[in-house]
């Protein structure tokens, strides 16, 4: 599914989803990624949603973002999934809301939140 964005935009925007796929800024991306508005767009090591460990999350707790993210989209693959508050609690303690859904709704929320000019971070797992 293709997705609007603003040509002119210099912000990480969410151009396309499909089967298997994320694609950012008109590149595609066949594994899970992590990004902000601004900066780099780094592979997030999981294969599927249950790979989600401690280890993974420690990736969003420092995500590609100059600044602490209000709030971090999940997007868990082709269905909503949700993570065990256990795997949450640092994020939550440190201020920062979380938010899973599939990742077609994820990429969506991350381009509406992003354009609001909100301080996000999406972390896709392509479906």
């Amino acid at each position: 599914m293709k997705l609007h964005s603003d040509p002119a935009s210099a912000l990480n925007t969410v151009t396309a989803y499909g089967d298997g796929y994320v694609e950012v800024n008109r590149v595609r991306f066949e594994h899970a990624v992590v990004f902000g508005p601004e900066g780099d767009i780094v592979a997030w090591p999981v294969a599927s949603f249950e790979d989600v460990d401690t280890s993974a999350m420690e990736y969003l707790e420092r995500p590609a973002a100059p600044s602490q993210p209000e709030v971090v989209l999940i997007g868990t693959g082709a269905r909503q999934r949700f993570l065990s508050p256990s795997l949450l609690r640092p994020l939550l303690k440190a201020g920062v809301g979380v938010e899973m859904m599939d990742t077609l709704a994820a990429s969506r929320t991350y381009n509406i939140l992003m354009a609001e000019g909100r301080r996000v971070v999406a972390a896709l797992i392509p479906a």
